[in-house]
């Protein structure tokens, strides 16, 4: 049944650390808040095996229980967390619309916590071991393969940062590229060049990550000659760009060159009243911390505007 619910102060829309900070902090300043999520908050948290550089957690702890205990404490000072999916959005005006599978509910205020998505390699094998040996994040998780040799796929910026990172942990770095020459930066370039520990790949492609409880090699194919080839390995890194779940405000919102959305530094997108925080924005760094820090500074920025627009 398709129902119209009655008028929030504040729709936290995705339930990754973003969102559920935004929540808390909203909920904590007595506004009428309501975080909508489609499916178990948590957000790319939840395929994260171990966090260990999150402040406060010496020892690390999983996503999982990271998750749980911000969802306890946004929950604790009141926050409705609602599982439904949203599907459409109604910005113009002062008051605002989040259409849910189940009904449209009345907003005056919305702050965006929809998250990215890691571009994915589709191949045999990735699905099955992401988490068990497959990462999208070098800087959460390069530390459990000290001494080991990894596999990382990309040849842009990040790629080649990540890989230098790794030159911390791992023992070798199997960089993978289907073309004959980096797409990074020279000074990047260079950088990974001097370094030993990364061996380069070239005009090549993954075809299959082999493992069944954890990695344990690639299948290799030069696009060039044909050629196939397998790489043992302990890991697979995967840096080839991600993808904004931008599907809400596409035609809505200002977005960069890629899709993320434009915020200045208060979170505000260029409709007044509606906010983004988290991987959705247009920004440097995604991790678990920068989200957390826009989240607070959303619902701050949120409840100021609520406040002047009374």
């Amino acid at each position: 049944m398709f129902v119209w619910i009655t008028m929030e102060d504040l729709i936290v829309i995705g339930g990754g650390p973003a969102g559920l900070t935004a929540g808390l902090y909203a909920a904590r300043s007595r506004l009428k808040t309501l975080l909508i999520e489609r499916l178990s908050p948590g957000g790319q948290v939840l395929t994260t095996d171990w966090v260990e550089n999150y402040p406060g957690f010496p020892d690390g702890l999983s996503g999982f229980e990271l998750v749980e205990r911000m969802k306890t404490h946004a929950e604790k000072f009141g926050l409705e967390i609602l599982s439904q999916e949203v599907i459409g959005l109604e910005l113009s005006g002062q008051e605002k619309a989040v259409v849910t599978d189940k009904g449209s509910i009345s907003t005056r205020a919305i702050i965006l916590a929809c998250g990215a998505a890691p571009h994915k390699l589709g191949i045999e094998g990735e699905e099955l071991l992401t988490g068990k040996g497959v990462s999208y994040c070098a800087t959460c998780d390069g530390p459990f393969y000290r001494d080991y040799e990894v596999a990382l796929i990309g040849g842009g910026d990040t790629a080649v940062e990540e890989a230098i990172y790794l030159t911390r942990f791992a023992s070798k770095i199997h960089l993978i590229h289907r073309r004959n020459e980096l797409r990074a930066i020279k000074l990047l370039q260079d950088r990974a060049m001097d370094e030993e520990k990364i061996e380069f790949h070239w005009d090549t492609i993954p075809t299959k990550i082999v493992g069944e409880t954890g990695v344990e090699g690639v299948d290799l194919k030069n696009v060039k000659t044909e050629k196939t080839s397998y790489l043992p390995v302990h890991g697979v890194f995967v840096f080839i760009g991600y993808v904004p779940n931008n599907e809400l405000v596409k035609g809505l919102l200002e977005l960069d060159e890629i899709g993320f959305v434009l915020t200045n530094d208060n979170m505000e997108t260029n409709v007044p009243g509606v906010f983004a925080a988290g991987d959705l924005r247009s920004k440097l760094l995604r991790q678990i911390s920068t989200a957390v820090g826009e989240g607070a500074t959303a619902a701050f920025a949120a409840e100021r505007y609520l406040e002047s627009s009374r």
